[in-house]
């Protein structure tokens, strides 16, 4: 048998390095038309940014290594143009000489990864100060290029790559200008999660530039200046285009591979195509939800390693199946880590979910040995109490955290569940009542008893005139510090004794800095039998923290008017 593979990085390796260790029979052939394989394209940014000295230290196997190690033959710099699978023959070009050549294949794998997507109008011509970061050849260029001493930077989208130049550049001393198409940073959150990045950046002194982009560039060789589609004029230095990246199809479409509703290729569990011994892997392949069973794409190192690995055994006569994804992901950007998993609110409600949603507020370890805030958006079905996702922003303990939530939702707990679970605790790295535990607590109490009210929903119902009686349970100085419009002040040490003038009918809602006290006034009125009683959400931090991006958000429609 005879195993040709198109690309060699992640997946396109993980699919050779595991033919080879369940078999010794196969012949297993690489080629790939880029220089390097098997290295880590999430660490070109800080290669770029100098946390990594070496690129070396990206690309740790050359094709020399991998056949001394598995036997196999990897071709560097050789592009595959035609194939004809009816025959099962490829053609391939050496790109160095223009030489080519029909090669053979019995079983025939696509890791053709994925290409930055070069919106317009930079899609129209090449320009040097215009990099992209996908190959460890960017990086490269870059490299080269920075010789220049370039001191402003434009960054065109604000997904994981995006964010990570946009910390590496400010950190090397540059002026950061970000354009994001959208209205929000990381459109993969919801975007009240979304808008916390947002002040980081701004607070870092990052110019960011929302529901906006590029429309017109002057310059010949050089980008010298861009003015955007809402009229605003910069001038940077150098240009990274990070906004988003498309599979490499085009070679599978020509022998009738299946595209998917994603634009990659269609797989099923065993990452076989349509066709009879065809196989796709990593960002050119599409994967599907765990929670909904759904086509979605989420090119990532370690999805294309699973992958790699899956097809490798299946291939060589094994039985492993490829069991879905969450969307699992985490960045670094400045002082806080950033991640998820699962399902957003949007997400969910599209889906069709009745959602309970819990922002849960509290510090990653102790304070006393330094501990800092840490915030979990968390969502539950209120029907089955089953968890659908997360998302986390804090200094530290963001990825564990973010790692024992996807865990749980893989194996379909509950919120219940979760509050159930044996985590390690002490002072320097939890709390005695984890993050993820009081998460799983307060949700349970939600599904089952203790209804909670985001602050959008608040607001809804505010702006709809619907009678709610919002009982502020803080200190007489927080509350004039500034409170909700209309909210009563009833410190929770009195509200047994003033919870008589109340009325037990209305709609009440209960609230505190950050949840807690607020979660203890809604029980006491409950049990004094009060009607309907919701507490706020995340208090009164996270109220305000929505009326600011609110405001925000209002503040970029008026300059765009103006």
């Amino acid at each position: 048998m005879k195993i040709i593979i198109i690309g060699s990085v992640a997946a396109g390796t993980s699919v050779a390095a595991k033919a080879r260790r369940n078999t010794e029979e196969a012949e297993i052939v690489v080629y790939d038309q880029g220089k390097d394989i098997s290295y880590s394209v999430c660490g070109i940014p800080y290669q770029i940014g100098g946390e990594v000295e070496e690129l070396s230290e990206l690309t740790p196997r050359d094709a020399a290594w991998f056949k001394k190690r598995y036997n196999v033959s990897i071709f560097t710099e050789h592009k595959v143009t035609q194939i004809d699978h009816a025959n099962k023959q490829l053609r391939v070009m050496e790109l160095f000489s223009g030489e080519t050549k029909i090669d053979n294949y019995d079983v025939l794998v696509f890791a053709t990864g994925a290409t930055p997507v070069a919106p317009p109008p930079f899609n129209q011509k090449q320009y040097d100060n215009v990099f992209q970061v996908r190959t460890v050849q960017d990086a490269r260029d870059f490299e080269a290029y920075s010789v220049k001493q370039p001191k402003r930077a434009l960054i065109i989208g604000a997904g994981f790559i995006g964010l990570e130049m946009t910390e590496q550049l400010v950190n090397k001393g540059l002026e950061v200008t970000v354009v994001q198409l959208e209205d929000q940073v990381m459109t993969p959150m919801d975007a009240d999660m979304a808008f916390r990045v947002e002040e980081q950046m701004r607070e870092k002194g990052v110019d960011l530039i929302l529901n906006d982009t590029v429309k017109t560039i002057k310059g010949e060789t050089s980008v010298e200046r861009v003015v955007t589609t809402n009229g605003v004029t910069i001038e940077p230095d150098i240009i990274i285009l990070s906004a988003g990246v498309s599979p490499n199809t085009e070679l599978a479409k020509e022998i009738g591979v299946e595209i998917g509703k994603t634009g990659a290729i269609a797989v099923n569990k065993k990452m076989q195509t349509n066709i009879p011994n065809v196989y796709a892997v990593g960002d050119v392949a599409e994967s599907f939800s765990i929670i909904t069973g759904k086509p979605i794409y989420r090119p990532l190192g370690s999805t294309a390693n699973k992958m790699g690995r899956i097809a490798g055994d299946v291939i060589t006569g094994g039985n492993l199946e490829h069991r879905g994804i969450l969307g699992t992901g985490i960045f670094r950007i400045f002082d806080l880590q950033v991640g998820q998993t699962g399902l957003t609110e949007k997400e969910a409600k599209t889906e069709g979910y009745e959602v309970e949603v819990l922002y849960n507020i509290k510090p990653d370890h102790a304070q006393y040995l330094g501990g800092k805030e840490l915030t979990i958006k968390a969502l539950a079905d209120k029907e089955t109490g089953r968890i659908l996702g997360a998302q986390a922003i804090g200094q530290g303990g963001v990825d564990k955290r973010i790692d024992v939530i996807a865990t749980a939702i893989t194996f379909k707990a509950t919120a219940e569940d979760l509050f159930h679970l044996d985590l390690a605790y002490a002072p320097p790295f939890a709390t005695t009542k984890d993050p993820v535990l009081y998460t799983g607590m307060a949700l349970n109490n939600a599904v089952k008893r203790n209804p909670l009210l985001t602050p959008a929903e608040l607001v809804r119902r505010q702006n709809n005139r619907e009678t709610l009686q919002i009982i502020d349970t803080r200190s007489k100085k927080d509350f004039e510090k500034g409170h909700i419009k209309g909210a009563i002040h009833i410190p929770l040490a009195d509200l047994r004794e003033k919870s008589i003038a109340l009325n037990k009918e209305s709609t009440t809602v209960t609230y505190c800095n950050k949840g807690v006290t607020g979660n203890a006034a809604q029980n006491l009125l409950l049990n004094y039998g009060f009607k309907t009683v919701y507490n706020l959400s995340g208090g009164n931090k996270n109220y305000e923290s929505y009326l600011k991006m609110v405001e925000q958000k209002l503040n970029n429609i008026q300059n765009q008017i103006n």
